[in-house]
């Protein structure tokens, strides 16, 4: 009687705690964005909306356009993108299905590990090693859009990686038995099988991946070469110096005076990159929710 009155304050004392954390989570980011609002939104008022939607970023001369910011860390991102989803579920492929079991324990903490190697120091070492190299191969400049991608796609590989591993290995080893005994090969077995099953999972990988790659600052401060102008359209658009909208909050928020209007406008990009995260928790919210509907449907 006592053993189960104990396991139930046990689980009281366990749920509350689950209870308290989540609305905790709640609350902190209610607050940051209720600060964001109130230091941000005085740009949306007092700058004029055709400045905000200009070409030119050069507060100076009160000049705020947001275009050249927008565009620069749209080309880091996808490129960062582009180059690590495929890449990252290969690899997640590779030691959650097909390595064997002494590579995939040498492997997979040395990929975690490299997930904790400061920004900065990959930023300084994309800066001093990496954009030497694409100078070399004929881009005008090593700091460009491209170097920023490669050195993000970097830093969200271990994510991807790793959570994507995770997701196929809660896949039941009955899912696998089954496909292989109606005569399924391995690969089919893994495409048509495992990866439909491990979907929920997998979309938190990538949407976690794009999340690391949006937010980061310091790395693609050093190695974007920090130009405020929209590249020509294109490919080469990649081989070109853009700016990020975080690496302008963090070169510039030190140097403005509190209340001011540059001020606020740094305040009112952090405000947009907050929108543009929770649009992208909203999707891979309603891409999990898809899934999760058409499994229960009796599709997979």
């Amino acid at each position: 009687m006592n053993n189960t009155k104990e396991s139930n304050w046990r689980e009281l004392i366990i749920e509350n705690l689950i209870r308290f954390s989540g609305v905790s989570v709640i609350i902190i980011v209610t607050l940051i964005f209720i600060f964001l609002l109130k230091e941000g939104a005085p740009a949306f008022v007092q700058v004029p909306l055709t400045n905000l939607l200009s070409r030119r970023w050069y507060p100076i001369e009160d000049m705020f356009g947001l275009l050249p910011l927008l565009v620069g860390s749209f080309l880091v991102t996808i490129g960062a993108v582009v180059l690590a989803v495929p890449l990252g579920l290969a690899t997640a492929v590779y030691l959650g299905e097909i390595a064997p079991q002494w590579q995939r324990e040498i492997l997979k903490p040395f990929i975690e590990v490299l997930a904790g190697i400061p920004s900065i120091v990959l930023g300084f070492l994309g800066w001093v090693a990496l954009a030497p190299i694409i100078q070399n191969l004929g881009a005008p400049t090593g700091l460009t859009a491209f170097s920023g991608s490669l050195i993000l796609a970097y830093m969200a590989l271990p994510t991807i990686i790793s959570i994507t591993e995770d997701a196929l290995y809660a896949v039941p080893k009955e899912y696998r038995d089954g496909a292989l005994a109606i005569g399924a090969t391995q690969w089919q077995t893994i495409w048509r099988v495992v990866l439909p099953a491990a979907r929920s999972g997998i979309v938190i990988a990538i949407m976690l991946g794009i999340g690391r790659a949006i937010g980061e600052t310091m790395a693609v401060m050093l190695v974007t070469g920090n130009a405020a102008n929209i590249p020509e359209f294109g490919l080469s658009a990649f081989f070109q110096p853009v700016r990020t909208m975080t690496a302008t909050i963090a070169a510039e928020m030190g140097e403005v005076a509190q209340g001011s209007l540059h001020y606020n406008v740094l305040f009112g990009i952090g405000i947009v990159l907050f929108l543009i995260t929770a649009g992208i928790n909203s999707l891979a919210t309603r891409l999990i929710g898809g899934g999760n509907n058409k499994r229960r449907g009796g599709q997979i």
